[in-house]
């Protein structure tokens, strides 16, 4: 009985934290460069299976350039320290809408000739908690289109052949702030309860 009521206390607690809905944003930029590239892109978790992605960003001639997530939030050495796509199934590059592909591509973002992109679609693949959370990680804006792992370039299957690092940001918790860090007072309730209902079996 003790171990069923410790099992649906956990459930009940991480379903609760799954069922928020959760708000990140990053800033993107070249830290190290400071050209003119620059933008706010929204991410918000709008249920389990789905992340909004919404923005805008400046700076860039008309045209398609490259949008991922990268491995690392490290932008000590400007964009070229964010790694490489994150990727934890080891997949190869792909479209946004292929089971085969990393977790943070995203595909292409669309400048017009104004120099501004407008981002908004859904993703499947990344999310805000769990194996596939993108928090902590960055946001990378490439110098040239992505193949989407289609063409006989030696990078097509890696990064999708697009280029250098235009500009990067580090994606980082919006809203709500106090849920987020909920699952810890979680599992240090659920452990102080398991160690009274030792202490009081033995």
């Amino acid at each position: 009985m003790v171990a069923y009521l410790l099992a649906v206390f956990a459930l009940v607690s991480a379903v609760s934290a799954e069922n928020q809905i959760l708000v990140a944003k990053v800033f993107l930029t070249e830290p190290l460069r400071k050209n003119n590239i620059q933008g706010n892109i929204t991410f918000t978790q709008v249920d389990e299976h789905k992340v909004h992605v919404e923005g805008v960003v400046t700076g860039l001639p008309a045209g398609r350039y490259g949008f991922h997530v990268h491995e690392k939030g490290d932008l000590s050495g400007g964009c070229a320290s964010a790694g490489p796509h994150f990727n934890p199934e080891k997949k190869q590059h792909g479209h946004p809408n292929d089971k085969n592909r990393h977790v943070g591509d995203l595909g292409n973002v669309v400048f017009n000739e104004d120099s501004v992109a407008t981002i908004d679609f859904m993703d499947t693949m990344i999310a805000l908690y769990g194996p596939h959370c993108i928090l902590g990680r960055s946001i990378v804006l490439h110098e040239s289109d992505d193949d989407y792992g289609r063409s006989d370039h030696p990078d097509s299957k890696t990064t999708g052949n697009a280029g250098g690092r235009a500009a990067c940001g580090v994606v980082g918790i919006v809203d709500p702030v106090t849920p987020w860090n909920s699952s810890g007072t979680i599992s240090a309730s659920i452990l102080l309860i398991a160690s009274i209902l030792t202490l009081i079996m033995y």
